[in-house]
C-alpha cells in the first residue's frame, strides 16, 4: 500500500475515533482500513494504536507520529495546490477550535458569513472546554482567550476582555453594598466549574504584593456561562465572568458590574495558527475575514459598564 494513502486512513481513524469511521469516511473497507495501519505500524516498527472493540487510542510514539502525518499531509496539499494554479483561491476543509460560548455566540454567525463568501470551502468547529493542541489534533485555528504561552503558535491579536463580577439591579438593591472584594463574604455567589468555586483573586491594594483572596461557600455552582448569566439576572446572586459573556445583558441594564476598580489586568484574544498554516489560503482567507469583525466584537465587550 501506499504510505501517503496509509497515512490519510490513519489520520481519518484518529479524527473519526474510530477504524469503523474511517471507513466510512474513506469509503474503504474495514479490512482494508486495518491493513493500512496495519502497514504503517510495520513501517515504523511500533504499535502506532491500543484498539478495543469500540475505540482507538494512540500510543505514546502514535502521537508523535500523527502530529508528523498531520504535517506531511498539509504540505502535500499545499504543495498540490500551488502546482494547479489555485495558491490564491481559499478551498477545502477549515478545521477552528474554540470554547463552547464563544463557538456558539460569537464565531457561528462570522463562520456563516464566511461560508456563504467562500462556497468552495467547508469548516469543523469544535467547541471545546479543554485546552486543545493545533498541532496534534490537526486544528487549523483557535479563539484563545488567555495569556498565550505557547510559542509554536503564530498570534494574531484581536483584543482583550475584562473579568467582572457582576449582578442584577434587583439582587444589589436588596443586598449591603459590595465595595470592595471582602464583601462579597456576604452575599449569595454563582461560580462556574473552572473558574473559581469556592475563592476568588483580587489584584493587590496598592503598594502591596499580595493579592487579595476572597473565600465563600457558592450558593450555586455551575459548568454552563449560560445557566450562570440567567441565574444572576434573575437575581440570585453575583457571578464573576468575561465581559464578553455578559456584555450584552450589561448594555440592556439587566446586569451592573460592580468592584470594576478591583478587576485583573484584561486578559488578551488572539486568532492562533501553527506556523505556515497562514500560508494556506483558506487559513488566510478566514483571519482575514473573522479578524476586523472579532475586534469589534471585544472592542465592546471591553468597554462595558464600568460604575460600581
Amino acid at each position: 500500500m501506499d504510505r501517503i494513502e496509509a497515512m490519510k486512513v490513519f489520520i481519518a481513524a484518529l479524527d473519526e475515533g474510530s477504524l469503523a469511521g474511517a471507513s466510512r469516511r474513506t469509503g474503504r473497507s474495514a479490512a482494508a482500513v486495518s491493513r493500512a495501519v496495519a502497514y504503517l505500524e510495520a513501517h515504523v516498527g511500533v504499535p502506532l494504536l491500543h484498539r478495543t472493540t469500540r475505540s482507538i487510542k494512540l500510543s505514546e510514539a502514535g502521537e508523535r507520529y500523527a502530529a508528523a502525518c498531520r504535517k506531511v499531509l498539509a504540505d502535500l496539499e499545499e504543495a498540490d495546490r500551488q502546482a494547479a494554479g489555485e495558491k490564491s483561491v481559499p478551498r477545502g476543509t477549515l478545521t477552528i477550535t474554540s470554547t463552547v460560548f464563544a463557538g456558539v455566540e460569537l464565531l457561528r454567525p462570522i463562520v456563516d458569513a464566511f461560508m456563504d463568501e467562500y462556497p468552495t470551502v467547508t469548516v469543523r468547529m469544535h467547541m471545546l472546554e479543554r485546552p486543545v493542541n493545533l498541532i496534534d489534533e490537526g486544528m487549523d485555528l483557535a479563539l484563545r482567550i488567555t495569556h498565550l504561552a505557547d510559542s509554536t503558535l503564530v498570534a494574531h491579536r484581536i483584543g482583550e476582555v475584562r473579568r467582572v463580577v457582576v449582578a442584577s439591579p434587583r439582587y444589589l438593591s436588596a443586598h449591603p453594598r459590595i465595595d470592595e472584594p471582602s464583601d462579597l463574604a456576604k452575599h449569595q455567589i454563582i461560580t462556574m466549574a473552572h473558574m473559581g468555586q469556592d475563592s476568588w483573586s483580587f489584584p493587590p491594594l496598592e503598594g502591596s504584593t499580595i493579592p487579595r483572596s476572597v473565600s465563600f461557600n457558592p450558593r450555586l455552582v455551575v459548568n454552563s456561562v449560560r445557566a450562570a448569566i440567567a441565574s444572576a439576572v434573575e437575581g440570585h446572586g453575583v457571578t464573576r465572568l468575561f465581559s464578553y459573556h455578559v456584555a450584552s445583558e450589561i448594555e440592556r441594564g439587566d446586569l451592573r458590574i460592580v468592584l470594576a476598580d478591583a478587576e485583573p489586568v484584561p486578559t488578551p484574544v488572539n486568532i492562533v495558527s501553527p506556523y505556515g498554516r497562514l500560508a494556506v489560503p483558506k487559513v488566510r482567507a478566514f483571519v482575514d475575514f473573522a479578524a476586523p469583525r472579532l475586534r469589534a466584537i471585544f472592542a465592546r465587550s471591553v468597554a462595558g459598564d464600568g460604575s460600581d
